[in-house]
């Protein structure tokens, strides 16, 4: 039986978190998956979850994750799991998840720690499924024959490389991207941002995450080398970032700027193939890929984050006010939920996918 026709056991690590929450909630829903090992910091060890953690998600706890006694982050108690999620911080990412990668174990990470490696892809699931390639080259290097790491992007990248790859794959290299996040406060994780500073504010620093962005986009829109054993980031494309908190609880807004290298498109070409955008994972069936992986509304004051964040339960990019730009080419704004897309559900995916390739 291949890995995509059974069940999987999954491990969480950083299951407390708040992107740890919102993996057991998907995980929890995806019939792929079964919660098999969650891990998080000492003080969690030995509890069960339910007293282990104070959850955050709107959904209740589910009931498969209660009672699960909370392991230290230790490959050798996570023997059984064919998959591992790790929603932890980047303070204590690093050591971890490489420990359980030379175990042999697959891991899915939501850290930035591992995402600018050259041989480790950086992948969003509906845009580069490709760099997957890269995988062999990493376990012939530790001589394994299971492990490797794969991450997700940043919350805000993630959002953005999905029409910027419809763009590209359609109308050739991008010369200049300039872009402007409005982000919600769940992507600062718990307890976050404080009160005083958010509400009736918006505040126009957070900290390290323009250069993530700006770094990012290019090995996500780029490709790897001859040899598959490194990632080919684009050299041509200009991106600036500026990043902003608001006082939103889920969904980060992005208002984007786009200059095309060669003759522009009309704005009629440019919604037509961000409709018709397709991705792999999409055509292999997976189960959280969603039906429509751009939505493009003609509404004029639309996307906005309640109203629009769970479009394709939160696989979906939402894209609206597409107008011609003086500056550049086209402007738009898009809306990404920043903990399904842009952080758990990305890396479930990516799992999915790596399934139904054969690679769990």
């Amino acid at each position: 039986m291949s890995s995509s026709d059974r069940v999987l056991n999954a491990g969480v690590l950083g299951a407390t978190g708040t992107v740890g929450q919102r993996f057991i909630v998907l995980l929890s829903q995806n019939p792929m998956f079964r919660i098999h090992s969650l891990g998080a910091s000492e003080r969690s060890s030995g509890k069960p979850y339910r007293s282990a953690t104070k959850w955050k998600m709107s959904e209740l706890l589910p009931a498969d994750a209660r009672d699960i006694v909370v392991k230290a982050c230790d490959p050798a108690l996570f023997a059984g799991c064919d998959v591992i999620f790790s929603g932890l911080d980047a303070s204590v990412a690093g050591d971890i998840e490489r420990a359980f990668f030379e175990a042999n174990f697959a891991v899915f990470s939501n850290a930035k720690n591992y995402r600018m490696a050259p041989n480790v892809p950086l992948c969003v699931p509906v845009v580069n499924t490709d760099h997957y390639a890269l995988i062999a080259g990493q376990r012939a290097a530790m001589g394994l024959t299971k492990g490797f790491i794969v991450t997700n992007s940043n919350c805000s990248t993630s959002g953005l490389v999905v029409p910027l790859k419809a763009l590209q794959d359609n109308f050739g290299p991008l010369k200049r991207v300039v872009v402007t996040t409005l982000q919600a406060i769940s992507g600062a994780g718990y307890p976050g941002v404080a009160s005083l500073d958010i509400l009736d504010n918006i505040v126009p620093l957070i900290s390290g995450e323009e250069p993530k962005i700006e770094e990012e986009v290019l090995k996500i829109l780029g490709g790897i080398n001859a040899s598959a054993s490194a990632c080919a980031p684009l050299t041509d494309l200009r991106v600036s970032a500026t990043c902003n908190r608001v006082p939103v609880v889920d969904g980060h807004t992005e208002c984007a700027n786009v200059e095309f290298a060669g003759t522009p498109p009309s704005i009629d070409e440019i919604k037509q193939c961000l409709r018709e955008y397709t991705c792999e994972a999409q055509s292999l069936g997976c189960y959280s890929a969603p039906a429509q992986v751009i939505h493009v509304t003609e509404d004029e004051d639309r996307p906005q984050p309640r109203l629009d964040r769970n479009a394709g339960e939160g696989m979906s990019v939402t894209v609206g006010r597409i107008r011609p730009c003086p500056v550049f080419h086209v402007k738009f704004t898009l809306l990404v939920h920043n903990t399904v897309l842009g952080a758990a559900g990305a890396s479930i995916l990516n799992a999915e996918y790596a399934a139904k390739k054969g690679l769990l």
